[in-house]
């Protein structure tokens, strides 16, 4: 048994959290201990709670947070990258086997042996807990160092959300090419996609079923097109015009609407977990030699690179901070899109019962 460690859980799938405690496993020798100073709420939090996701079974009681910066307070004997003090940060992935050809090709997070930060269990049998606590155990390689120029709660979104669009939209960088992207949806991960795409040299068209988002995501985000996706008339301007989609909506939606937007070859990127099966026409497909591809967090060095990134372009990450007594209607407002555009806990500063 190692440390008791505070935290808020999910005891069922009604969604709810309240506090709960629990002992973290002993510090293994690759092993850090972080005192957890924010961690920032995503989607999929909810919907694991709530036991949507079909990928894995919720198992109760569950710490969610996979975005989580911390304080180095105990170091395993084997640590030599890390030192007391350092302010780190870990994402949705704290483990994988280190050892196939997908860990050795910082594409760990593919890893058939990956262990999630939380609904998960260690080798050992024990079960994982996430950023919702006072205290975390990460493996050393599963660490970032925070640049000291960029403040904790700006960095704790980009380790989920920000690598989660940066990991796919890497590819388009180092051309002389202007590529003309769509980012559709404009939540958490969308305005991070629209934030990156710009700070790239992409032209961006922000694409949403609401022109609510309209005024934010051209004065707000700089993006320099809004499609109205409900608009046959708009749509049927854009078609083929975008060289690549980043399907950011974690929610049921068709993507055939959305495949006609794109040029031959373009790309659909989907990142958003919808809970449902998405539903396409092959032909939309053959015809324009296009192509539907997913992509899963980011790896370590890109979540590195993306950090380092943030700092050289002088990017600001648009955060709501909150205290962890507020996660109920933190959710609350997340499902109701209320939140521009990422909720962080402040955990440090937070009443731990």
């Amino acid at each position: 048994m190692g440390r008791k460690v505070n935290a808020w859980a999910a005891m069922d799938s009604s969604g709810r959290l309240s506090p709960y405690s629990f002992h973290l496993r002993e510090i293994g020798p690759d092993y850090m201990l972080l005192r957890v100073l924010y961690c920032g709420v995503d989607h999929t939090d909810l919907h694991q709670i709530k036991g949507e996701l079909t990928s894995s079974i919720t198992k109760y009681p569950l710490v969610p947070g996979h975005e989580v910066v911390g304080e180095v307070v105990e170091l395993g004997a084997e640590v030599k990258t890390f030192t007391l003090g350092d302010i780190v940060g870990a994402g949705g992935i704290i483990e994988s086997c280190g050892e196939c050809n997908l860990c050795n090709s910082n594409l760990e997070q593919y890893c058939n042996h990956r262990i999630w930060a939380y609904n998960d269990v260690y080798k050992d049998g024990t079960p994982t807990y996430g950023g919702f606590s006072s205290f975390i155990s990460i493996h050393q390689r599963f660490a970032v160092k925070i640049p000291l120029k960029l403040a904790p709660e700006q960095a704790t979104p980009l380790l989920c959300a920000g690598v989660t669009a940066y990991s796919p939209l890497k590819q388009f960088m180092g051309s002389e090419m202007v590529f003309k992207g769509g980012i559709l949806g404009l939540g958490g991960v969308g305005h991070f996609g629209v934030t990156i795409a710009k700070a790239m040299g992409h032209h961006v068209t922000v694409i949403s079923t609401s022109d609510k988002k309209k005024e934010e995501a051209l004065q707000h985000l700089r993006a320099d097109h809004f499609l109205l996706s409900t608009s046959e008339v708009e749509m049927k301007k854009a078609a083929n015009s975008l060289d690549y989609i980043l399907d950011t909506v974690p929610a049921f939606h068709p993507l055939e609407s959305y495949l006609s937007l794109l040029k031959p070859e373009g790309k659909l990127l989907i990142v958003g977990a919808a809970p449902q099966r998405l539903q396409f026409f092959a032909s939309e497909l053959i015809t324009g030699k296009k192509a539907i591809m997913g992509s899963l967090l980011g790896s370590i060095k890109e979540t590195e690179e993306l950090l380092n990134f943030w700092v050289e372009r002088g990017l600001t990450t648009m955060i709501e901070v909150v205290k962890m007594e507020y996660i109920n209607e933190a959710f609350e407002r997340m499902e109701k899109n209320d939140v521009r555009y990422r909720f962080v806990l402040d955990v440090a500063g937070s009443n731990p019962e």
